[in-house]
């Protein structure tokens, strides 16, 4: 199994997530042949030309007008524009025959259990024996769909769930079937991590799987929150941003971007097929959600959700009169407290205990939250850490659930659950009887996470071909000072890390490099520049600048730039080699590092170059 390559893919739909899946698998260099179904009647265009429904480019048409929407939407599924020439498309009529030379086979097509059965009773046919075949599906059980189907297919089948943009959003959920074989299971899982820059996450056949399952929890938790607090659109976005290391978008233009439909539609999935579960009656909507799905207002797609673009003007949806007003700014002092912590994980504590709505807001949320996840398990998955990648890699979170428990403290999160008239599931309590007080911990570099049948911390699999800084930083350190931290790889190796804001290049970020260089001469074989930060470097530190320049210290700025030509200098000229590892924002005075490096390896998401 561990042989098995994946040089062209069969993607079969061409919607929304069939084209930017088809988009992600060329650009990491697979070939794609995107197929999809032939148009039944002619439009306007297609008769004023006199075609007719035998032409190709009429049985075609589908699947090149939606290949052609995705490579002009925004933000881009492509890498580069030449790389669309690495897909063909073709029609489920004409072409499916060609499915036999392909390596992979995954079904994007509508969410209905009926069509997808239809296409894999076609798929079949034409598929060649070993080849793996695989469903998009977000919520659909695996079970239903690989019924009837031959030995060689089940074996073979699973889901592969990819969250939308495919290019953007990191969670890969791979849910097995009844007969998966589970060398599929494993390359998959690898596949995802090493090949598509996924995280990978092997999920249990159960509705909507991982990451909708808790993501809509909890968005279905805060929509009846946000009426019983009287808190408005604008006080929810604040709250539940990046003050808690979610995206800027929140929670209510995360709906809008998404679309509420989408959402109403997985949290109605949820509320249909799982009638034993604890909080069945939160996945109702609430009636400001019907009202808004009535008069279609789903958000981007409509033109209005939350919030509505009139003219230059972005009003807000007021939750009692459901009337669109001016926007209100949202202040809370339990925010101001958190102000000065820059780590996002050191602030949980201090918002949990405010002493005003924020911080009741904060104590009923998380508190519903923490005993959902823990109910969840072992029904959705065994491991509590596959809960926490999914939620960070498909919904944008900095730390999951348990890591957040773990940041209040166990046991405060169990007085919090039950302060609310909940109970959290035994083996919390369990966890705490046996000695374990956190839920994850880490050891010689490595993260171990609670394993509940064994009531004892294990080694999370995986880690052993990444280097986790986080982990190793206080034990490998060998400089540190306000800018930056050098650590010690092994194998010859040092590496330094930036740890300003946003990691700006500051003289002590410039101190740092240049002791970086002198330790790496003396007793190493080489230097890296890298760290696992949000962005590799936005530049050079502007406030220091500017206030060089108000305050007309003009020789205290010569010397800060010659300062920093020097340091790059040092970077090219070096004795020993210098590798710089850029990664989302590389501006300014970072792609200058890079540029002055012996070599560069930048991850596929870098935005490197001169802002000026």
């Amino acid at each position: 199994m561990s042989k098995r390559r994946i040089n062209k893919i069969a993607i079969i739909g061409s919607g929304i997530m069939g084209s930017g899946i088809a988009c992600h698998f060329a650009n990491i260099g697979v070939d794609v042949l995107l197929l999809d179904i032939v148009p039944r009647e002619l439009n306007e265009t297609e008769k004023a030309k006199g075609l007719t429904l035998e032409d190709k480019v009429v049985r075609n048409r589908i699947v090149n007008d939606s290949l052609t929407a995705s490579l002009k939407s925004k933000p881009s599924p492509i890498y580069h524009q030449s790389f669309a020439n690495r897909i063909t498309t073709g029609n489920l009529e004409d072409d499916i025959a060609k499915v036999k030379d392909v390596d992979w086979i995954m079904e994007v097509v509508v969410e209905r259990l009926d069509i997808k059965k239809i296409v894999f009773e076609k798929l079949e046919k034409h598929r060649t024996p070993g080849t793996l075949i695989t469903s998009n599906t977000s919520g659909i059980p695996i079970h239903f769909m690989s019924e009837g189907r031959s030995e060689d297919f089940q074996k073979h089948f699973c889901g592969t769930h990819f969250f939308n943009p495919a290019r953007y959003l990191k969670l890969f959920e791979i849910i097995p079937g009844p007969k998966t074989d589970t060398s599929v299971l494993e390359f998959l899982n690898g596949y995802g991590e090493q090949f598509l820059g996924k995280t990978s996450v092997i999920a249990k056949d159960t509705p909507a799987f991982i990451g909708n399952r808790i993501g809509i929890f909890g968005i279905q938790s805060l929509f009846h929150q946000v009426k019983a607090m009287d808190l408005t659109v604008e006080e929810v976005d604040k709250l539940t941003g990046p003050v808690i290391g979610r995206p800027k978008s929140a929670t209510f233009r995360t709906v809008d971007v998404v679309g509420l439909d989408t959402l109403v539609h997985v949290a109605n999935g949820i509320y249909e097929n799982c009638p034993n579960d604890e909080a069945h009656e939160l996945f109702k909507l609430p009636s400001f959600i019907n009202t808004m799905m009535e008069n279609k207002w789903l958000g981007s797609k409509t033109g209005q959700g939350f919030y509505k673009k009139e003219g230059k003007e972005i009003k807000t949806l007021d939750l009692n009169t459901l009337q669109y007003r001016e926007r209100k700014s949202a202040r809370f002092a339990t925010l101001e407290l958190t102000k000065t912590v820059d780590k996002v994980i050191d602030r949980f504590p201090i918002l949990v205990s405010g002493k005003d709505k924020a911080g009741e807001f904060y104590r009923k949320s998380f508190a519903a939250m923490f005993a959902y996840v823990s109910n969840r398990i072992p029904e959705i998955t065994d491991e509590l850490y596959k809960i926490d990648d999914a939620m960070k890699a498909g919904f944008g979170w900095e730390h999951g659930p348990f890591q957040i428990w773990d940041a209040i403290g166990v046991e405060k999160g169990i007085e919090l659950i039950k302060a609310e008239g909940l109970e959290p599931n035994v083996w919390v309590n369990d966890m705490l009887a046996s000695g374990n007080k956190t839920f994850y911990s880490v050891k010689e570099g490595a993260t171990y996470a609670y394993d509940i049948p064994k009531k004892a911390q294990q080694k999370i699999p995986g880690q052993d071909a990444f280097i986790i800084l986080d982990n190793i930083r206080k034990s490998k350190e060998v400089f540190k000072n306000s800018g930056v931290v050098i650590e010690d790889l092994g194998d010859g190796i040092l590496n330094c890390e930036f740890q300003s804001k946003m990691n700006t290049i500051g003289g002590d970020v410039l101190a740092g490099l240049n002791k970086a260089v002198d330790l790496a001469e003396k007793d190493f074989a080489g230097l890296v520049i890298g760290n696992q930060a949000a962005n590799f470097s936005v530049g050079a530190n502007i406030g220091m600048i500017f206030m060089m320049a108000a305050e007309q210290e003009y020789d205290e700025l010569n010397m800060a730039i010659k300062y920093f030509q020097d340091t790059m200098m040092r970077m090219r000229y070096s004795s020993i080699p210098t590798v710089a590892a850029p990664h989302g924002m590389a501006l300014g005075g970072g792609c200058e590092l890079s540029m002055h490096s012996d070599m560069v390896v930048a991850a596929a998401e870098t935005y490197i170059g001169l802002v000026e």
